[in-house]
């Protein structure tokens, strides 16, 4: 290359010389890709235990306040254990279903929420959902 009138030499870029960077930018993006669908994936999840949780209490309270008295409890825990997919029914922990006396029925599940995939491990930080109704036929 010859310099004229006073610029410096440039490197002219040759054709078909950037083969194989799109592969090597590919391979380095792939585990970000990863990593973000799989949080986004637990993320889901967490968001339906949340959804199963205060749907099964919902269940519950219903069940117990149409039951007599008498029989709040079992009924409550029944609907709730009904409403509860398998894979979440092994955690799950029912508080307060429907006490003789209260003029308020209420039902707390605490399940935990599955880590990638129900029935494999769960996080150790509960998901709570209560639910409350006035207790019928006193």
């Amino acid at each position: 290359m010859t310099q004229s009138r006073g610029e410096p030499d440039r490197i002219r870029p040759r054709p078909g010389r950037d083969t194989g960077q799109l592969s090597i930018e590919f391979t380095g993006m792939v585990p970000i890709i990863l990593v973000t669908l799989v949080l986004l994936w637990q993320a889901v999840l967490v968001g339906y235990t949340f959804t199963l949780a205060s749907g099964a209490a919902d269940e519950g309270v219903r069940k117990a306040v149409a039951a007599g008295a008498w029989d709040r409890q079992s009924r409550c825990r029944d609907a709730v254990y009904q409403r509860l997919p398998s894979a979440w029914e092994g955690p799950a922990e029912i508080r307060a279903c429907g006490t003789e006396g209260d003029d308020l029925v209420t039902a707390t599940v605490v399940l935990k929420a599955p880590v990638l995939f129900p029935g494999f491990a769960s996080l150790p930080i509960p998901v709570e959902a209560t639910a409350g109704a006035a207790a019928e036929g006193k």
